[in-house]
């Protein structure tokens, strides 16, 4: 995973690359996934097809990221908007050039985050609150300030509330994380090698 990581290249349309926890899983925790690339030159397309081909992995493009699956993911995030001033300012605003992260924690992101979009970024770095999350695993390039909220969450298996808060001259837009709840489905291993 770290390999095409850091291979991952600027491109105009596909500007992440991201494995989801269920695929993290199963490279890190479970070692399930097994898969040779035999050409002598391997680019990262070879790599991926590799993967879905030879694993249970599989791949999927929800503009402008790449996702690396598991069943036990859902490629389709939680957002809640209870502003829709803060969403227009979110998606106005903030540019992330380069962000690589391979198995990364909350404390690593959150400032990023915070930095690239200006704005209250929850739970807090070094809070309790994140410490259920699962650790990120994406290369991006370029993404805007809302591309990059929505590639974490990806990344993170976590939903997303945009809110704003304080007080009349001095409202402050939050974004807030948390956990998703979502089960899929564990990847049945029949006709895939074992390690």
């Amino acid at each position: 995973m770290a390999v095409m990581l850091k291979a991952f290249q600027p491109d105009p349309v596909v500007k992440a690359l991201i494995f989801m926890p269920g695929a993290t899983d199963e490279l890190y925790m479970f070692h399930r996934v097994n898969a040779i690339v035999t050409n002598s030159s391997p680019t990262l397309l070879d790599a991926v097809v590799a993967l879905t081909n030879q694993t249970f992995l599989h791949a999927a493009f929800r503009s402008p990221f790449f996702l690396l699956f598991s069943d036990e993911d859902s490629l389709e995030l939680l957002v809640a908007v209870e502003s829709q001033k803060s969403l227009a300012t979110l998606k106005k605003g903030g540019k992330l050039p380069r962000l690589l992260a391979d198995d990364r924690d909350w404390d690593f992101i959150q400032p990023i985050l915070r930095k690239t979009v200006k704005a209250d970024i929850q739970p807090w770095r070094y809070s309790r609150d994140s410490w259920h999350f699962y650790r990120h695993s994406l290369a991006a390039w370029d993404l805007s300030g809302w591309e990059a909220l929505q590639a974490v969450a990806f990344a993170g298996k976590t939903r997303i509330t945009v809110r704003r808060n304080g007080i009349f001259a001095f409202p402050r837009t939050v974004v807030a994380f948390e956990p998703d709840s979502r089960a899929g489905v564990v990847p049945k291993l029949e006709g895939f090698p074992r390690p």
